[in-house]
């Protein structure tokens, strides 16, 4: 599925309940923009709540309503998946960083974990269970970048390293470094109260990428692992989570319109590690 399909994604109802336990990780992708028509708008809206619908009224470019809307209503809907809670039910509360945490009391509702990103035309929510994990995903086409923004939020490393790089291909470079630092301050849970320079990413070959922490961050970089993906020309994804003990968790991605159907997505690796 891309931004240009034809249709929805086909696949398992909308409501089927989904296995998924620690060993797993789930990525969900919503094109926004096939949600069309003020029908399935408005089913969408009853799901939120009235600060949620009261805050969707908030965004001056129909664009945003839409996303916000869908980025809702995705959370709730996907969340009923994996727990027996309607999606009008489900509870959050920010942890001291702002970052929203289920806070329902049933069983399977608390041991799940999520984390969101979105950006224009795309929405990506990882879902799993007893595991810290982040995921950010840009639309390359709509934003450029400059050195400048590099070497202010970027680590001595990576700038040096993004210097060498051919001009045709430094955008790309600079968001494969954006999107994994961006994964990992949102796994932490601590967001931009981590510096964006005291920890490195570096990329042994093509296929691969490797993260450094200076000691005073506290962490440990063998504590995560990554993947890195498109989810369709012009997007990048990438995703960070909590190694845990046992092999590596078992990563499934999604394509969804809320409320209406989902399917298993196609998508190739493109970096990951350490292995």
């Amino acid at each position: 599925m891309t931004p240009d399909s034809s249709g929805p994604p086909r696949g398992a109802p909308p409501d089927a309940a989904l296995p998924l336990d620690a060993g797993q990780i789930h990525v969900w992708l919503v094109f926004y923009q096939q949600i069309a028509g003020p029908a399935l708008q408005a089913a969408l809206l009853a799901l939120l709540n009235e600060q949620e619908r009261a805050q969707q009224l908030r965004f001056h470019f129909a664009d945003d309503r839409l996303r916000y809307l869908a980025t809702r209503a995705l959370v709730r809907t996907v969340l009923s998946r994996y727990a027996p809670l309607a999606p009008a039910d489900w509870i959050f509360t920010p942890n001291a960083y702002g970052r929203p945490a289920i806070a329902n009391a049933h069983a399977q509702a608390r041991t799940l974990g999520f984390n969101l990103s979105h950006t224009r035309g795309l929405i990506a929510m990882a879902v799993t269970r007893n595991r810290m994990l982040g995921v950010d995903v840009e639309n390359l086409s709509t934003r450029q970048v400059s050195g400048g923004i590099a070497e202010h939020f970027f680590s001595p490393a990576e700038v040096a390293e993004l210097a060498t790089v051919p001009e045709e291909r430094r955008q790309d470079r600079f968001f494969e470094y954006w999107t994994f630092k961006e994964a990992y301050i949102k796994a932490r849970g601590m967001g931009l109260s981590i510096p964006l320079d005291r920890f490195s990413f570096d990329f042994p070959d093509e296929r691969q990428v490797r993260l450094s922490i200076e000691a005073d961050l506290g962490d440990d970089a063998e504590r995560w692992r990554f993947w890195q993906f498109r989810p369709a020309p012009g997007y990048l994804l990438a995703l960070c989570a909590e190694r845990l003990d046992g092999a590596p968790p078992q990563l499934t991605v999604r394509g969804a319109i809320p409320t209406v159907s989902d399917a298993p997505f196609d998508w190739t690796l493109l970096k990951a590690g350490p292995a």
